[in-house]
């Protein structure tokens, strides 16, 4: 048994291996994206010569597809050169997390925190931690993807564990179960208010679609995907980096300055299990030297426990404060209608509550403890924060001009209108038909990362398709929950993607998008295929899938 289980370790490997060797012959990130905006650049001229045109669902009028190489498309660029890179939409997160993380870090108080919450969980739970935390991350919307990986890493790395598992773990956690969680969110609410507007005009459309409609299959669907991505952390992930021995320790100085890499004055947690302010991680690169990750302890010194305490506290009264804005009545943190969802100010500033409660703490942490002393330490450690991720602010720049041409030019808007007309066209029906559209979904997903724009777009072929063969439209919007979010953890399009290959580059400067795509396809197939054996279980037995939605009409 164990010399089969090493031979499919080695297919494995091997697989994986080649994926990333081909992946990363790809060009650098910035060439890359300037490649694809050149590429889109020519197609979307030659298909405005062409006259191409796509007709949206739903909408009265025919959309033209618009040409960069045109006299309307040349003036676009110029004048909005500087607004499609502020634009960019991660920025508007990224920007401010960083600034709020890198106090919460530098201060010492993240490590400290993690220590104390952590020092006496068993190792090997940790790793089903992550992935908890990361599937029911869509919690916090977009900011799961900046918040929750390097924290991952903070956890695996106190704990002796390899941080780039936590890391990718943490990301892969949050992105491919991005569509599901335990507990209902924004999400749930901007997709059953899209499916109902598209039923609205049906004239049998079925039971009404809540954001509650998708409940039961999504608790079901979190439970097992958590299991999941725990399990390939600990099992898959974890021992090939080990095997391809990625460096457990974020480059030093010197050898960022010779492979291009971030430089980092992260605290780093001493061997007592204190908190080093401002102390440089020894050198992992191929000229550093290395350490063994310490232990994790729980034990704080006098001054650490205190501020930790004070920390606790403040950040605790910031939350009350917070919470009793918003539930007050006539709170304008309410939407007009006196609510939070699908939309709200609340909802809109996520960000601002995420910055508030890092900050705060870290302030009130880092004044107790000594390491945030002056009014000048706060820039500073933010500006330590920024420095780390330059690299992504540079690639932010081309990022910005390729996704705003993509959206400008209705080029996305024609992919998802025509593979969905092809879908239609095979005329598939039955069960078959639901795994051929949530194909579709996941292969669109891989160009439109924005689950509420695909929705948009698909539900208005897809829902009365469907409703017509007898299905329910929250069916048919759990089946594209499915094909959402599980590859879109594997496309250089995701911004996201670009942020966390900046993290990585910290540990390996050398690592490229193959580097990414191989250590998450271990977690794509599994996810898509657990996510659609649960909709196929939640099919055949025909069970609810949230309170008063089944699978068939009329059933």
């Amino acid at each position: 048994m164990a010399s089969t289980a090493e031979t499919r370790s080695s297919v494995t490997d091997r697989f994986l291996t080649g994926v990333e060797k081909v992946g990363n012959k790809l060009p650098d990130p910035f060439m890359l994206f300037l490649i694809l905006f050149s590429i889109t650049a020519v197609l979307t001229t030659a298909m405005a010569w062409a006259n191409v045109t796509v007709q949206i669902p739903g909408a009265e009028e025919v959309t033209a597809i618009k040409g960069l190489f045109t006299a309307e498309g040349l003036t676009w660029l110029t004048q909005n050169l500087g607004a499609n890179y502020l634009g960019f939409p991660p920025l508007a997160t990224v920007l401010p997390i960083l600034l709020a993380v890198g106090v919460a870090e530098k201060s010492g108080l993240l490590a400290a925190l993690i220590r104390k919450a952590f020092g006496s969980a068993p190792r090997w739970a940790l790793p089903y931690a992550v992935g908890a935390v990361g599937v029911t991350g869509s919690i916090m919307s977009d900011a799961a993807f900046v918040v929750i990986p390097p924290l991952a890493a903070l956890v695996f790395k106190a704990a002796g564990r390899h941080p780039v598992a936590g890391l990718l773990g943490g990301f892969a956690a949050a992105g491919a179960g991005y569509s599901t969680n335990i507990l209902v969110t924004s999400l749930d609410a901007l997709f059953a208010g899209i499916t109902t507007a598209v039923t609205e005009t049906l004239p049998n459309p079925g039971a009404a679609v809540t954001p509650v409609s998708n409940y039961y299959f999504n608790v079901v669907s979190s439970i097992v995907l958590m299991l999941i991505a725990g399990f390939i952390i600990d099992k898959v992930l974890e021992p090939r980096l080990s095997r391809q021995g990625v460096p457990v320790d974020e480059v030093h100085d010197d050898d960022a300055a010779a492979d291009g890499g971030a430089v980092t004055n992260a605290p780093v947690v001493g061997a007592a299990g204190g908190a080093t302010p401002g102390a440089k991680s020894p050198g992992a690169g191929s000229a550093g030297a290395r350490r063994t990750a310490p232990t994790l302890s729980s034990e704080l010194e006098p001054a650490e426990a205190k501020g930790l305490k004070w920390a606790l506290i403040v950040g605790a009264v910031v939350a009350a404060v917070i919470l009793l804005a918003v539930l007050v009545p006539g709170s304008p943190w309410r939407n007009e209608e006196g609510g939070f969802l699908p939309r709200s100010p609340l909802l809109s500033s996520i960000v601002f509550i995420v910055f508030t409660l890092f900050t705060v703490p870290g302030l009130v942490y880092g004044r107790v403890v000594g390491t945030i002393t002056t009014g000048r330490d706060v820039p500073r450690v933010m500006g330590e924060a920024i420095k780390d991720m330059a690299g992504f602010l540079v690639l932010a720049f081309i990022l910005g001009q390729f996704i705003a041409l993509f959206n400008w030019s209705g080029i996305g808007q024609w992919i998802a209108v025509a593979g969905a007309g092809g879908l239609q066209a095979v005329g598939l029906t039955g069960y078959p038909a639901i795994l051929a559209f949530i194909l579709l979904a996941s292969l669109l997903n891989l160009f439109i990362i924005s689950g509420s724009a695909m929705w948009t777009l698909m539900a208005a072929v897809f829902v009365p398709l469907f409703v017509l063969l007898g299905y329910e439209p929250a069916f048919i919007q759990a089946a594209f929950r499915v094909g959402d979010s599980a590859t879109q953890v594997i496309t250089p399009l995701n911004p996201y993607m670009i942020v966390l290959l900046t993290m990585l580059r910290k540990y390996e400067p050398e690592a490229g998008l193959g580097t990414l795509m191989a250590r998450m396809l271990p977690f794509v197939v599994p996810f898509w295929l657990a996510w659609v054996a649960i909709l196929t279980g939640f099919f055949f037995l025909d069970l609810p899938l949230g309170p008063g939605n089944g699978i068939f009409i009329g059933g």
